[in-house]
């Protein structure tokens, strides 16, 4: 018997016949995602989850007692309870790395767009503002020769260096939990403290995972720290920075602009400040949206889930699992 397998997102068909070789597959079928209490009524019998989006946790895997594996698309896996499932015996996948190129394409597109006012100014010329020359409050701020400092230098922060220094030659500072000397050497960024990066950086790019030490990492002092021109970039994890404080800061001018792909509550409401804001640009979760990109992620998904059926080690199981695959 092939073991049975829930498909909760909807996927190429090259990599559902895939599967199909492989597993018994039952999909979704609705045009927007899965919501918790459908994916609880679908997990009755299914030994294997694919997993675009959304949480998994005690009470849903008391009503799935088939569930061996968990294979979400995503490279973050916030959204799984580690505990919950090692309680039960299931394991997590993830995809790290896939995804670090297209998301560091993507910050340096905000922190264009931020800097010049390329969403504003856009804005402005087709609502048939545009009846005279340039006026000063169409000003920009320069980013080559500039200065950005990365928070988090793992594989999309250090794609996110790269760009920095080779497309606009800027001056890269970052912080990180520990130090990284190769990647001061191959890419010439500078390692310091976070304050001291805040205070100096024209361009600030949080790029960390959410975990329990990182919720709410940026707050009221740390806005305090930075200069006035300075742009915030958030493509991480929304609850890694504060938004009441951030909507603050934006309303005081202590910063001069953020641009944002994620927020603390997804989607994010329509009623939300930031979304009044004419200088915060906001963006649904696109990160790692090309159709290339995304389609790499969905097989790497596909496969993890295929070889952790099998009983094999899958590709890209999560670190926390590796200690029950080994028992």
């Amino acid at each position: 018997m092939r073991p049975k397998v829930y498909i909760a997102w909807r996927i190429p068909d090259e990599i559902e016949a895939y599967l199909a070789e492989h597993c018994s597959l039952r999909k979704w079928k609705g045009e927007t995602p899965i919501r918790y209490e459908e994916l609880k009524d679908e997990l009755k019998d299914a030994e294997g989850l694919l997993l675009g989006e959304g949480r998994i946790d005690a009470e849903l895997l008391e009503q799935a007692p088939h569930l061996r594996v968990v294979s979400t698309i995503s490279n973050g896996y916030n959204n799984l309870d580690i505990e919950a499932m090692k309680h039960r015996g299931v394991i997590g996948t993830n995809n790290p790395g896939i995804s670090n190129e297209s998301v560091a394409d993507l910050v340096l597109g905000l922190a264009l767009a931020a800097a010049r006012k390329i969403v504003k100014l856009d804005r402005y010329v087709k609502e048939g503002c545009w009846t005279r020359g340039i006026d000063s409050s169409w000003y920009g701020l320069d980013v080559h020769h500039s200065t950005i400092g990365i928070i988090g230098m793992g594989g999309i922060g250090q794609e996110v260096a790269k760009r920095a220094k080779a497309g606009f030659d800027m001056k890269v500072l970052y912080y990180n939990r520990s130090r990284r000397p190769e990647v001061e050497h191959r890419l010439g960024a500078e390692y310091c403290s976070l304050e001291e990066l805040l205070t100096q950086s024209d361009f600030i790019v949080v790029m960390l995972p959410l975990t329990a030490q990182t919720e709410h990492l940026i707050g009221d002092r740390h806005f305090d720290l930075m200069k006035p021109s300075a742009v915030l970039i958030n493509a991480s994890r929304g609850s890694i920075v504060n938004e009441r404080a951030l909507v603050e800061a934006l309303r005081a001018r202590k910063i001069s602009a953020a641009a944002l792909d994620v927020y603390e509550f997804e989607p994010v409401n329509p009623d939300h400040p930031l979304l009044n804001m004419d200088n915060v640009i906001t963006l649904p979760h696109v990160g790692s949206a090309t159709a290339k990109t995304r389609f790499n992620m969905v097989m790497s998904a596909a496969r993890n889930l295929v070889a952790a059926l099998k009983g094999e080690t899958p590709p890209f199981l999560i670190r926390e699992f590796k200690e029950s695959v080994q028992n």
